[in-house]
Formats: structure tokens, sequence, C-alpha cells
């Protein structure tokens, strides 16, 4: 088995699976020819895999997970499969010897992700989930501000997530279904949004949620609001819908010392501009020296694939965890948990909580 660690001028090689949101993370490995090689590509389609090899420049297609996991010369395979497959193929894959990345919801419960957080550590292998809005340069740019101590104390914070999906967007037949989405708005659409606002906060205390099925005939929600108190003592709310027929996505962080608001694009809201406004002229100053040194990196899938490559190159953490997509879970579990319930659901879960092996209703 090779060593986790990796040398840069060796480049990773990778393999794809599933060609619908996959195809975005083909092109983003075409934007770094240093640090990987998009070796193969699997889908249970050999048609999409074969025309996504061609426009994408991959050497083989596979048709079969198991067939590709006996490949040796791959040494990540990135899962972009519906949710339910998710956590029997990285079990698979890290049983096989290989780093993994995969999209989101990562699995589809809070003990999944602890079993993968065990099996991750025994392995050897490194698993990064896919949050690649924490690399918008509009975030960073708060979290430097907040590392430098300028911005204060956390008091309130909005997250809106107001997208538009109609009847057809479900005629995929795993979609809008409990057994194979595993959730809906919550857990497919705005768990990027709720991300960054954990990944800029810290952890959550307590969730009190609605969550409603009002746009389309799906067997999950598709509109839902939650207030929040996080762990530093903050309250934040999150109001959720796919019925918006203006999209939008936007966060909006009140501290002692300055207003942050992002930009509000549905699909890169944590890209520039971001608005930082001081409580005085002198936060102001501190504001703009601070931002004149900012440096920005690649974003959204390039900057996550890059900072993946420099940590297997490091040893160091990778840029998201197992730890990150853990906490983004137990958010959606309580979510569900008190939809349902109409009370306030108390975080950590843990193995005690009866929604610990499952959010899915009974």
């Amino acid at each position: 088995m090779r060593d986790a660690r990796v040398e840069m001028s060796e480049r990773l090689r990778v393999a794809v699976v599933g060609c619908g949101i996959g195809t975005h993370h083909m092109q983003a490995y075409q934007e770094l020819p240093e640090q990987f090689e998009l070796r193969a590509i699997c889908d249970i389609d050999g048609e999409k895999a074969r025309k996504a090899a061609e426009t994408y420049g991959a050497a083989r297609v596979v048709t079969d997970f198991e067939e590709l996991c006996r490949q040796n010369d791959i040494d990540v395979i990135d899962v972009c499969t519906p949710p339910h497959l998710h956590y029997p193929q990285v079990v698979r894959a890290l049983e096989a010897g290989k780093h993994v990345i995969c999209e989101k919801p990562l699995v589809g419960s809070v003990r999944e992700a602890d079993q993968l957080i065990e099996l991750e550590a025994r392995s050897g292998r490194r698993v990064m989930p896919i949050f690649q809005y924490r690399f918008g340069p509009g975030l960073q740019k708060l979290k430097l501000l907040i590392e430098r101590g300028i911005a204060g104390r956390a008091y309130l914070s909005t997250v809106e997530t107001a997208w538009r999906r109609r009847a057809a967007y479900y005629d995929v037949p795993w979609r809008g279904k409990w057994s194979t989405e595993l959730g809906g708005a919550l857990l497919g659409h705005a768990i990027h949004a709720h991300d960054m606002l954990v990944y800029v906060l810290g952890p959550i205390r307590s969730v009190f949620a609605r969550a409603s099925t009002l746009v389309n005939d799906i067997e999950v929600e598709d509109t839902a609001a939650a207030s929040l108190e996080m762990a530093d003592g903050s309250l934040a709310t999150l109001a959720v819908t796919l019925g918006s027929s203006h999209e939008i996505t936007r966060h909006r962080f009140c501290f002692s010392n300055l207003v942050a608001e992002s930009n509000t694009r549905p699909y890169s809201s944590s890209g520039d501009p971001w608005t930082f406004i001081g409580d005085t002229p002198e936060i102001d100053q501190a504001i703009a020296a601070t931002l004149e040194g900012f440096e920005p990196r690649p974003e959204r899938f390039e900057g996550q694939f890059l900072r993946f490559a420099e940590a297997l190159d490091a040893g160091t953490e990778l840029p998201v965890t197992l730890a990150d997509a853990r906490a983004s879970l137990e958010l959606v579990t309580a979510l569900y948990v008190s939809a349902r319930s109409g009370q306030p659901v108390e975080l950590p879960i843990g193995p005690e909580h009866p929604a610990y092996a499952s959010w899915l209703p009974t």
C-alpha cells in the first residue's frame, strides 16, 4: 500500500464516479494538471462515461464500481453518485487502498460518519468530503478578519437559500425520495450555505426548525425555517425554499465590530464581492488594512482539490475533514428531528440519541 503522503512531483491519479455533478469535478481536475491526472471515469451508463472521457481527457471508461476499485493505478476515487450509495462506496474504496473524495451529503447518518472516521484512521488513507463553497475569497476574507481579532463578538447571523426547483428536476428517479436522496432542501440544497455558517462561527448548541413540502409533489421537504443558538452564545436563522422565482443565497453576519454581507449569487455566494462595514472609522481602517494584504487563492472545486493535493504532500489536515462533514450531518439530523417533534434539539448528537443511526422518517 502506498504511503498516504504523495510527492507533488507525482500527480495524483483520479477516477471520478458519476457523470452528474461529477463533470464539475472533472473540469476542476483539468485546471490542475500539475497535481492531478484524470485517469478514469466510472458510470453505470457507459455512453455517458465515454462522452465525459472524451470531453475531459480521461483515458479509461469503467461501468462497474467494483472493477474500478481493483485497478492498481488509481490513487483517488472521487464519489459523485446518488446519496444513498455514498457510504458503501466510500467504505469499499478505502478497503481497496484508495484516498476518497465524496460529494455531499457524505453519508446518511451521524453514526455512518463516525464509522467512516474510525475506518479512515485504520486505513492509512484520507477521506475528503466536498464543501467547495468554503474557499470563496469573500468568505476567506471574513475568516481572516475573525482570525486577526477585528470582527469581535458574534451577535446574529442570517442565512438565506432561496432557489427554484420545478417538477422536471424530480424526473431523475432518485430525487425527491427519502430512500435514495435521503432528504430534501435541508440536505441537498442548503447544506453548503449552512456549512459556511459553522465554518465561520463554530459549533451549534441548539436547533429549532419547521419544514414543509409546499412547492413540488415530492416526499421530502422543499421549504424550511430554523433558529439556532451557537456554542459561542450568538444566534442564527436559516431560511430555505425551492420555490423562489428569483434565486439568491445570502449570508449576513453581525459582529460587535463589523457587519459582513455576502453577494447574493445563488451558486457562488462565497466569492467576491462581500461587504464589510465597521462600527467606527477606526475599525473601517483596520478592515481595509487587513484586506489589503489578502492574497486570493483558487476557489470552488479547483480550490478544494488544490488544497487536498497540498495536504497529502505535506501530511497535514485536509482542507475539509470527516469531522466537518459530521458537524454538517449533525445539524441536518437536529433540523429533521426538531421539525417532526416541534421541539428544540440540543447538540451534540451522540450514540445515545434516537436519531443517531438515521434522520429518516419512520
